[in-house]
């Protein structure tokens, strides 16, 4: 089994498990280790979900606009928490190679190793509703046949960038290429650097 069959298998078990009850304010009841990566990867994905789930209601289009609101604030909460994850997971990659002869002619790659992963787990949830599309008893042939081929293209997007990771993680690993992590430093959200913040001190 390679590196991206255990993330997929996690992210498929995250949505499925969120799916049960279908509502952003279940609790999670994450399964795995508190300190395993796949404990990080399954948070990853539910909070991934729930805020699907948070972007599809704030769209519609009769919302309350203090409830609007308080989904916004929500969302952005959901997307620190996200970044800030991925960023854990990025520090396990880095203390797993960290001993890794890293050849002279080695290279950098364009993203690091998790936030490639992140990308794996938002295929996750568009697989899993492109699939409830297909599925569906209310919709026309044409709507059907649509779903059917974005389907396609969406899983054969995850057979490839699954592909990408291993090779990634296998270059990591051989010194081929180096990992460097670059914080995501969103200025928005430090009072500090957010000049509507700052000026109403």
């Amino acid at each position: 089994m390679s590196n991206t069959d255990k993330y997929n298998e996690v992210f498929s078990k995250a949505v499925n498990d969120y799916h049960i009850l279908d509502n952003v304010d279940t609790p999670i009841n994450n399964p795995y280790d508190r300190d395993s990566l796949e404990n990080r990867l399954y948070l990853k994905c539910w909070i991934d979900a729930v805020q699907w789930h948070l972007e599809d209601l704030i769209r519609d289009p009769h919302i309350d606009p203090l409830e609007a609101l308080s989904l916004k604030r929500r969302i952005d909460r959901s997307n620190q928490d996200r970044t800030d994850l991925v960023e854990q997971i990025d520090s396990y990659f880095l203390h797993q190679y960290s001993d890794v002869n890293v050849l002279p002619d080695a290279r950098i790659n364009t993203e690091s190793p998790a936030w490639a992963i992140d990308r794996l787990s938002i295929l996750a949830l568009k697989i899993y509703h492109m699939r409830e599309q297909v599925e569906r008893k209310d919709a026309d042939q044409a709507h059907l046949e649509r779903c059917k081929g974005k389907l396609a293209v969406l899983l054969e997007q995850q057979r490839d960038l699954s592909t990408a990771i291993d090779q990634l993680l296998d270059d990591i690993a051989a010194g081929r290429k180096y990992m460097k992590t670059y914080r995501q430093m969103k200025m928005y959200n430090d009072p500090s650097t957010n000049p509507v913040l700052y000026k109403k001190k």
